[in-house]
């Protein structure tokens, strides 16, 4: 018999009976139980509320419970539930049609998938096949995704247990200012970009550009720590790509639609790149639904000439209908100009911290994108975790933030601080309050500079 104080425990008990979990041991998870959630809040099985500091996986972009998408949803289960894969659907039309109103350039050309990686595995042939080519230069510390090419293209740790992966991805250096060894205090970022570029180019020559099909990247890279890149090293990697006849491919699934204060965070740097994939925002994980975005160029050379590729839920109808809505909510309730607004209330609270705390080495965001980089000691940026095994200091700072109803996503060393993107400047302030007590735990592990 559950007693009224023992639902979550109970929750979680019979789920881990049958559940496999990801990216955890399984002997190590410690899952909270979700009953119900509205708009930048959830709650547990016994009535404890927390406050979503991650958007759960930085996805949930226009909060938890909009009734205007879960109506969408249900109208559509009305009509019709499923249709197959090259099925022609009037919310499939509908979808292309919003869709192509906010991306860039003559990016109008979609193809569905049910997430993030499988836009990116798509990303992948369709490059390869395009080119004739079969190399893709991708980035350290970059994350694509667990599927087997997409985790090939990854830079971090978690690429290592599932090697050897495909062949021909070569890994360049991400322009991560506070690690980057190219940076010399007090450069600016002229200077610091050139020296990313010309680093960039020198690879491109020794591994020959004719046999590179892409340089695949994640626009701001996003688990690995919210690196912005300087203004000018986007465009000059397009510059690049356009001279050596290389695809620049643009990873948006955790910063397309909205995320970063603008529809897409290419849109920052006035960059149109050749493919570009996105998920996670597009139906606020309010289903799953991913996309490759494809250029006219790339749309041409399939026009006579097969795709092998496809995917029996691609464009299910359901899925499109909530990004549909989630689409239209997003113009209706202007969410993309609230994260810009919100983004800058959100960087001077980071800025606090930094200024407060000596366990923050850094502090990065853009829009509602961004992270506290923690370290053991400022002079040597020494981090205060590593990936591969949570610090003991870490563990309380991440306990504290749980006692005290907050949810986040912690990597390393690395706090990220991604909300819904309709918080308000009241909401933001309650949750910093309490991020910045708990930082004191990190405070007092850290060496005095």
């Amino acid at each position: 018999m559950v007693t009224p104080n023992s639902q979550n425990e109970d929750v979680v008990k019979r789920t881990k009976k049958h559940s496999f979990f990801s990216w955890t041991a399984q002997d190590a998870i410690n899952p909270i139980s979700i009953a119900r959630a509205k708009g930048v809040y959830f709650w547990d099985a016994d009535g404890k509320r927390y406050f979503d500091l991650s958007s759960q996986s930085m996805c949930v972009n226009i909060g938890h419970g909009n009734r205007r998408v879960i109506d969408a949803i249900k109208a559509q289960a009305d009509e019709l539930v499923f249709a197959s894969m090259n099925a022609v659907t009037k919310v499939r039309a509908q979808l292309g049609e919003e869709l192509a109103r906010v991306t860039p350039g003559d990016l109008n050309k979609f193809f569905f998938t049910t997430g993030g990686t499988e836009a990116n595995e798509n990303a992948i042939k369709m490059a390869r096949a395009y080119t004739g080519r079969h190399k893709i230069i991708a980035r350290y510390p970059s994350y694509h995704g667990s599927t087997l090419g997409a985790m090939t293209l990854s830079g971090d740790y978690r690429r290592l247990a599932n090697e050897p992966g495909i062949p021909g991805v070569v890994h360049i250096f991400d322009p991560y200012k506070y690690r980057n060894l190219l940076y010399r205090e007090g450069d600016s970022d002229e200077v610091f970009t050139r020296c990313c570029l010309e680093q960039v180019d020198e690879v491109l020559k020794y591994e020959g550009p004719h046999t590179v099909a892409a340089i695949f990247i994640e626009t701001i890279v996003g688990t690995n720590g919210i690196l912005i890149p300087p203004d000018g090293y986007l465009q000059g990697l397009r510059e690049m790509c356009t001279k050596y006849g290389i695809l620049l491919i643009c990873d948006e699934v955790m910063t397309g639609l909205g995320r970063t204060g603008k529809w897409f965070a290419v849109d920052h740097f006035n960059v149109v790149p050749d493919l570009m994939t996105m998920a996670k925002g597009l139906t606020s994980a309010y289903l799953p639904l991913g996309a490759l975005a494809i250029s006219d160029k790339i749309y041409d050379f399939y026009r006579d000439k097969v795709f092998y590729g496809g995917l029996t839920y691609s464009a299910h109808p359901m899925c499109l209908a909530a990004s549909l809505a989630v689409l239209r909510v997003m113009e209706e309730d202007d969410i993309v100009g609230n994260s810009k607004r919100m983004g800058k209330v959100m960087s001077k609270l980071l800025a606090d911290l930094k200024a407060k705390h000596i366990s923050v080495g850094d502090t990065r965001s853009i829009g509602l994108f961004g992270c506290v980089e923690l370290v053991k000691n400022r002079k040597t940026k020494e981090p205060m975790s590593s990936y591969t095994k949570c610090s003991p200091e870490i563990v309380k700072l991440s306990s504290f933030l749980k006692e005290q109803g907050v949810y986040n996503i912690i990597r390393g060393n690395i706090l990220h601080t991604n909300p819904p993107l309709i918080v308000s400047e009241e909401e933001l302030r309650e949750v910093f309050e309490i991020i910045d007590k708990a930082l004191e735990i990190t405070d007092s592990f850290t060496e005095k500079s």
